[in-house]
Parts: structure tokens; C-alpha cells; sequence
């Protein structure tokens, strides 16, 4: 039989989806689940888009440029600037998700064997990135203790060698809600102006920053145009997960020539999702407004009803739409299989992601979980509830720690 790659035989499963097949039964057999697993808001797609794809007049869908519409990144670059960013027409590459968007950059900054240092945990997906490039991740550990903020730089220093190409953060963070302040922003600068690296900051979170705390981008950091890198996406900002448009910026004309052959070599990002994108961009603030002020009550609602359940910890976030979550329970992997495999209340259970999986360190996160509030409040009420229940069951059932 023909053998598959070790590439691929080490391409991890993400600690997001891995538990679908679980869930497909567990709706099978008639249970209603809450979806804490993963980052799809409820929140409506604004109409403005829906109605640009719905009212288009297209008569050939045909390809794009290879950047994306023109028009599109016009229009994306003036949006950019209205928030501060100094971003040029020249320096956008529109991508099929921002996930697109990180292997473009991942490809053009790193050969095979080299490294790129990354404080977890992070968004699993990295570690799938960094495997697909040969490329090996060191992690640099944040503290659940400390709300999972930037650890010491001399940390971060500690592991850089000749192999290593990048730095790479998600800011407000996947899966922890970490927004990183000015201070630490301009740490992560310093060091990679000293190393020569390159800054990778995942910033698709960018509005959802709450207690009047600001978002500092990386394309603000002075000095540092030939070493930023931007990765952005219409996914979350605007409800739009999948219309799977994103984009990768930067003002290294080099590696926007180099990630543009990538872009070539998958033709163009698909043209609906971009007239969809392009249009919700004309999505008035008071719809942000409105979302921030949701996500804010949510959050607060998780955040009491988690620290209400014993043995349970949880680490605020100030951005985003995750927490981490600790649990009285040795293994929140087994737990997570155990509540759609073997638990319900009245009928319902909750579908959680491990947190192990965010994790590069191994063993490390076995107790942790991460937990998207991305449910309307009277859900997530429900949701903590049974959530409760079931950790007294299996406790009950496996032994309490």
C-alpha cells in the first residue's frame, strides 16, 4: 500500500473539530448540544452584505485578481486608515481566510527546519501551520495565574537561534481573551528589531476589546514596517466565518512580492465571499457597538456562572470571545467525549475543546478548557448549568481531584 507522508502523519487534529464525530452522534441519539467548542457567533452577518451578493449582477463568475478586487482593497486600506493604520493599497494580499493568510506568510518567512516562537497556548491551528511548512514551534509559556499576559521577553530571548525566523502572537488572543498592552507590544518590537525577526501578529479580533482598553496593531509599532506582518479576517468581525476572506499585510515589499507567489499558484480568493466582504465595510459603527455591548454581557455572564461552579477557575479575558477555563477533572479531553458520549440534562449536553490542543508543550492544559462565548445569554445560563451538573456526575462517577 502506498505510504503516506510523515508530514502528514504529523499533522495534528484540532482540539476544535476533533470532537465532531462525538457531536454527530450525540444528535443522532437526540440531544440538544451547546456549541462552546468554537468560535461561530450568532451574532446576524450584516445585511449590507448578504444584500451585495444577493442583488449582484455578475454574468460570468470569473477570477479575481490573484490580491483581490482592486475595489476591494481600495476600500479595505481607506478602512484601515480610518482606524489609525498606516496601510497602502500595495500592501494588502486578500486571502481565503485568515488562515490563508498565515500560510502565505508562514511560506515565505521560513524554510523547512527553521523555528518561529510562539507564547501559548495559542490558537491550535499554528501548530497544523508550522507542521504543513516543516517548521518547528517554541513555545514560551503564559500563566493561567498571571490571566495568561505576555511572559517575560528574556523568556522569549532565551530561545532564539540562528533557525529562528518569527515571532508570532494573536492579539486579543485565541484561545485565552489576552488583549497585550502597549508596553508588551513594544517588548515583542524591540526584540524583533534586535534579532532581525519577524513580528506575525494575528489580529482578527481586533474590535473586541472590552473595559474601554485599547488594541494596539502591529502595523503601528514604529520602526518595524520591514518586520511586521498583519493577518487579519471578515470572520469574526463581521459574522462572516464562512464567506472565508482574509488578508495578509505588510509594508516588506519583498515578502509581499514572495506571499504573491503563493497567491498565484491558488489563482484568486473566491468572488462571491468578496463582494460580500467588500460591502461590509460599509457596516455602521453602531452594529460594532451593539456586538461589543452582547459579547461584554456574555462574557460577564460566563465569567460569574464559571466561578460559581466548584473547582473551577477561570482567567477574565479582555478581548476576543474565549476563556480558558480550569476544571476538577484530571483529563478534560475524556470529560469532553464523556458529556456528548455519555451525558445529558434533560435531553441537552455541552461540547467543549480541550485545551491541551492549544497547547505545543506537551501534557500541558490536560485540565483546561476553552470556551467560546459565542451563544446568546440565556444559552450560556443553561449551558453553565448543565455544565455544573455534569461535572458532579463524572466526578462522582471517576473521582473528584
Amino acid at each position: 500500500m502506498p505510504s503516506i507522508s510523515s508530514k502528514g502523519l504529523a499533522m495534528p487534529e484540532s482540539p476544535i473539530r476533533k470532537l465532531v464525530p462525538y457531536a454527530d452522534e450525540a444528535t443522532k441519539q437526540g440531544k440538544k448540544i451547546f456549541y462552546l467548542n468554537i468560535g461561530q457567533p450568532d451574532i446576524k452577518t450584516p445585511q449590507v452584505a448578504l444584500d451585495a451578493v444577493k442583488n449582484h449582477d455578475l454574468e460570468i463568475v470569473s477570477y479575481s485578481h490573484s490580491a483581490g478586487f482592486l475595489s476591494y482593497r481600495e476600500k479595505l486600506a481607506k478602512y484601515y486608515q480610518n482606524i489609525g493604520l498606516p496601510i497602502e493599497v500595495e500592501d494588502i494580499i486578500i486571502t481565503t481566510g485568515g488562515s490563508e493568510a498565515l500560510l502565505f506568510a508562514m511560506g515565505s518567512v521560513t524554510d523547512p527546519g527553521d523555528e518561529v516562537i510562539i507564547p501559548e497556548p495559542f490558537y491550535a491551528n499554528y501548530n497544523g501551520f508550522a507542521t504543513s511548512a516543516g517548521v518547528k514551534v517554541l513555545p514560551v509559556q503564559a500563566k493561567f495565574e498571571d490571566g495568561f499576559a505576555l511572559p517575560p521577553v528574556s523568556e522569549f530571548e532565551k530561545l532564539i537561534t540562528d533557525r529562528t525566523k518569527a515571532i508570532i502572537i494573536c492579539n486579543p488572543g485565541n484561545p485565552t481573551g489576552y488583549l497585550y498592552t502597549k508596553e508588551e507590544m513594544d517588548q515583542l518590537s524591540a526584540l524583533a528589531k534586535k534579532y532581525d525577526l519577524f513580528l506575525m501578529a494575528d489580529e482578527v479580533y481586533r474590535e473586541f476589546a472590552y473595559e474601554g482598553l485599547e488594541h494596539y496593531s502591529v502595523m503601528n509599532q514604529n520602526g518595524l514596517e520591514e518586520n511586521a506582518i498583519m493577518i487579519d479576517s471578515v470572520s469574526k468581525r463581521y459574522s462572516m466565518c464562512g464567506a472565508r476572506i482574509g488578508c495578509m499585510v505588510s509594508k516588506n515589499k519583498e515578502l509581499i512580492a514572495t506571499a504573491m507567489k503563493f497567491a498565484q499558484a491558488r489563482l484568486s480568493p473566491p468572488t462571491f465571499a468578496q463582494i460580500a466582504s467588500e460591502a461590509a465595510l460599509d457596516t455602521p459603527q453602531s452594529y460594532f457597538d451593539d456586538v461589543i455591548e452582547e459579547y461584554v454581557d456574555r462574557r460577564d455572564t460566563l465569567i460569574e456562572g464559571l466561578r460559581a461552579i466548584d473547582g473551577v477557575k477561570v482567567a477574565k479575558p479582555n478581548g476576543a470571545f474565549y476563556c480558558i477555563a480550569e476544571l476538577p477533572v484530571a483529563d478534560a479531553d475524556h470529560f469532553a467525549k464523556w458529556l456528548l458520549e455519555s451525558y445529558d440534562k434533560d435531553g441537552k449536553t455541552v461540547m467543549v475543546a480541550p485545551a491541551e490542543g492549544f497547547y505545543s508543550t506537551p501534557k500541558t492544559g490536560m485540565n483546561q478548557v476553552r470556551i467560546a462565548y459565542v451563544l446568546e445569554k440565556e444559552h450560556l445560563v443553561e449551558a453553565i448549568d448543565i455544565l455544573k451538573s455534569a461535572l458532579t456526575t463524572y466526578n462522582e462517577a471517576h473521582g473528584a481531584l
